[in-house]
C-alpha cells in the first residue's frame, strides 16, 4: 500500500482511506471483518463521520474495531462533526463540536480521534469558537489533528485567522468525470466553454501550497451520487481507455481510476466506500499502479475533456 506523510499530520497514512458511511449494513462480524481485510490490504485509515446513519456508522464501526483485535494504535480513526440534518442545520459552534467528538469517542470506543474534520461549512460559524474547540479537544488529548470537508479557501483562511493547530486535510469530490478541482486552470480565460466558470475557488492549488493533503470521495461517481462510471454505457471512451490501461498493468478499471487520482503531484488520498472486501482489494490494486504523464492525460480526455 503507498502511504503518504501528512505534513503536521500522520505519518505512515495509507493512500486509501475506507470509507464507513455505509457500515451500518453489515453485522459486527462481517464490519469485523472488512476491517481486520483492510488492514491486511494495508489501508490503516478510516473515516467516519457523524451523521452517516445518524451515528449508526460510528457505532458500528467502534463494536467491529473492539472484536477485531486490532491494536488501536495501528491504525487512524478520523471522524467529521458538523452537519445535523436532524435539526437541519450545519453546526460549528463550540457546544456543538465539543458534544459532537464526546459522542463520536462514546460511540467508537475509543479514547482520542486522530483527526476531526469540519463537516462542510456552517455559514454562520464564528472562527473564534471554533478555535475555543480546537483548543480544548488537543489539550485534552481527544483530537490529534484536524481539518475540514468540503471548505473553500478564503473560509480556511478565515479560520487560520484564529484557529492555532494547522488544518491537514480537506475532503473533496473528485473523480475522472467530476474533476472540476482539476479543471479550473486549463479552462482559465476560456469564454467558449462553461468549464472556464470559476467553482472551486482554486481549492486544489491552495491546499497544495498550504500543505493541506486532499482526500478525494466517490473517485468512481459521476455527477453528485448518480452512479457510477465504470461500465456504464454512458461513457464509453472512458471505459474503454480504463480497460487498455487495466490490461497493461493487470489491475481492474476501478484501479485504474483510483490510480489517476493518486499520479496527481498533489499526493492525495482516496477514500473508497466500499462495504465489499473483494472489491476494496480490486481498489487497492492502484496502490501498485504509477501512470505515465501521457497516461494520465489519456483518461483525462476520454472522460470527456480537451485541450483548447
Amino acid at each position: 500500500m503507498k502511504t503518504i506523510n501528512v505534513k503536521n499530520g500522520p505519518q505512515n497514512a495509507a493512500a486509501i482511506i475506507l470509507g464507513c458511511m455505509r457500515m451500518p449494513a453489515l453485522s459486527v462480524g462481517a464490519a469485523s471483518d472488512l476491517i481486520k481485510a483492510a488492514c491486511d490490504l494495508g489501508v490503516n485509515f478510516f473515516d467516519n463521520a457523524t451523521c452517516y446513519g445518524n451515528g449508526e456508522a460510528e457505532r458500528r464501526f467502534g463494536d467491529a474495531f473492539a472484536a477485531s483485535g486490532i491494536r488501536r494504535e495501528d491504525v487512524v480513526i478520523q471522524t467529521k462533526c458538523g452537519l445535523n440534518f436532524d435539526r437541519n442545520e450545519f453546526d460549528w459552534t463550540k457546544q456543538n463540536i465539543l458534544e459532537s467528538v464526546d459522542a463520536s469517542l462514546e460511540r467508537m470506543k475509543t479514547d482520542y480521534l486522530d483527526a476531526l474534520l469540519l463537516h462542510r461549512p456552517d455559514v454562520i460559524f464564528e472562527p473564534e469558537e471554533v478555535a475555543e474547540a480546537f483548543e480544548e479537544l488537543e489539550q485534552s488529548g481527544k483530537v490529534r489533528y484536524f481539518g475540514v470537508s468540503n471548505v473553500s479557501t478564503l473560509q480556511i483562511e478565515l479560520l487560520k485567522k484564529f484557529v492555532r493547530q494547522p488544518l491537514v486535510f480537506n475532503q473533496l469530490q473528485l473523480s475522472l468525470e467530476q474533476s472540476q478541482l482539476i479543471d479550473q486552470a486549463l479552462y482559465l480565460n476560456n469564454m467558449t466553454t462553461d468549464r472556464s466558470i470559476q467553482r472551486d475557488d482554486g481549492t486544489l492549488d491552495y491546499c497544495r501550497l498550504h500543505d493541506i493533503t486532499i482526500q478525494a470521495w466517490s473517485p468512481l461517481q459521476y455527477g453528485f451520487f448518480k452512479g457510477c462510471f465504470i461500465d456504464d454505457p454512458n461513457f464509453p471512451e472512458l471505459n474503454a481507455v480504463l480497460q487498455k490501461l487495466a490490461d497493461k498493468y493487470g489491475v481492474s478499471k476501478s484501479a485504474i481510476a483510483v490510480a489517476w487520482i493518486l499520479r496527481h503531484p498533489a499526493r492525495m488520498q482516496v477514500i473508497a466506500g466500499t462495504m465489499n472486501r473483494d472489491h476494496l482489494k480490486d481498489l487497492c490494486g492502484a496502490s501498485s499502479v504509477t501512470l505515465t504523464h501521457n497516461e494520465w492525460y489519456q483518461l483525462y480526455l476520454a472522460a470527456g475533456k480537451f485541450l483548447p
